[in-house]
């Protein structure tokens, strides 16, 4: 079982987002049958067993197993995922397009924060370790004069860090990064 599986196609995230196979879902994490989950939830085996194929058909569960029980073989599933991420791009802002991309714009946060899960999702496919770093910190920033010196040392080490191991313009062999800074208020 993966920790993480991206979900960024339409009918996929479609199978996903009903109550019922969410409910399902969240009840997979261990090798378990379509019986055994209906005695769980307190439904039918046949109601079950509709979402689970669903769910199967869609790539978010699996048939790891099957057995006899008296005479007929029961399917074993389990989650392909501990959880599933949704791409942001699954739900297009009306309009179109954001139209624009201000630094200090809220809606250029909210990009860049979409751009960052969709990309961070498709890195947890892969196996093994990816190399990421995250970091945070809260500051307090009382009057208009001091959010502005603030933001401007900020953007200015921000800049520094980018041309010292920014991209040349060149090809290169080395790993691209990205490197993301938000700055937000905490409290609206």
């Amino acid at each position: 079982m993966q920790d993480v599986l991206y979900v960024d196609d339409v009918e996929q995230a479609a199978v996903l987002l009903k109550p019922a196979r969410l409910e399902i879902l969240q009840r997979m994490a261990e090798e378990t049958t379509c019986t055994q989950l209906a005695d769980v939830l307190g439904s039918t085996p046949q109601r079950v067993h509709y979402h689970v194929k669903a769910l199967e058909s869609a790539g978010l569960v699996e048939r790891v197993a099957e057995r006899r029980v008296k005479g007929i073989v029961e399917g074993i599933y389990r989650a392909r995922a501990r959880s599933y991420w949704m791409s942001p791009r699954l739900v297009h802002q009306l309009g179109g397009e954001r139209k624009t991309r201000d630094h200090t714009a809220l809606g250029y946060l909210f990009s860049l924060a979409e751009e960052v899960q969709e990309e961070v999702g498709r890195l947890s496919t892969l196996e093994g370790d990816v190399p990421s770093l995250a970091l945070s910190a809260n500051v307090e920033l009382k009057d208009g004069a001091r959010r502005a010196a603030f933001m401007s040392d900020v953007q200015e080490a921000f800049e520094a860090i980018a041309r010292k191991y920014g991209a040349t313009g060149k090809r290169t062999k080395a790993d691209p990064f990205r490197v993301v800074l938000a700055c937000y208020p905490t409290k609206p």
